[in-house]
């Protein structure tokens, strides 16, 4: 009797012990600084009919210092620069991204696998599922980047970049 109360307190303990073990299971955690230098170098996607759309990323630090610009038909009419920032204390990216002509916009930015990234306002950090402007990028190869932009939900725009040599 003592032998099976026992036999039957070890098994139990083993199911019990073994459930722990997978529950504690966790996603290794991602070199956001790493990753990001995919981005570094030019890259070109042609978004329009007329427009193209040039996106530069530099290391510079920890983080990137960017430059685009969109072409239409010759004319260069929107242009801008971004510095990006690693925050450690939040493992993402801060991007202060500056249009000319127009006011500093801050976003976050991080990846969520090795080859996909979001890119939210700054303003919705603490809360990103509720973001109602979002941009999600995927590499689809080391030379070639797909973003899919929603608006509350929706997607509005889907462009694809493709690195320039």
């Amino acid at each position: 009797m003592k032998t099976s109360y026992l036999t039957t307190m070890i098994v139990a303990f083993m199911l019990l012990y073994t459930n722990g073990i997978q529950a504690q299971t966790t996603k290794p955690k991602l070199d956001q600084v790493e990753l990001m230098k995919l981005q570094i170098g030019t890259f070109k996607c042609d978004s329009n009919k007329d427009t193209t759309v040039f996106w530069e990323g530099k290391s510079y630090g920890t983080g990137l210092d960017c430059y685009y610009k969109n072409v239409v038909k010759g004319k260069i009419v929107r242009e801008g620069r971004e510095l990006w920032g690693y925050d450690k204390s939040i493992d993402k990216f801060i991007c202060a991204s500056l249009d000319k002509g127009k006011d500093i916009e801050l976003q976050a930015v991080w990846f969520t696998s090795k080859n996909v990234y979001e890119y939210i306002r700054y303003s919705d950090i603490s809360n990103p599922e509720k973001a109602s402007w979002k941009i999600v990028g995927e590499f689809t190869s080391p030379d070639v980047v797909v973003e899919t932009t929603t608006l509350n939900n929706k997607i509005t725009l889907i462009e694809t970049y493709t690195r320039v040599k």
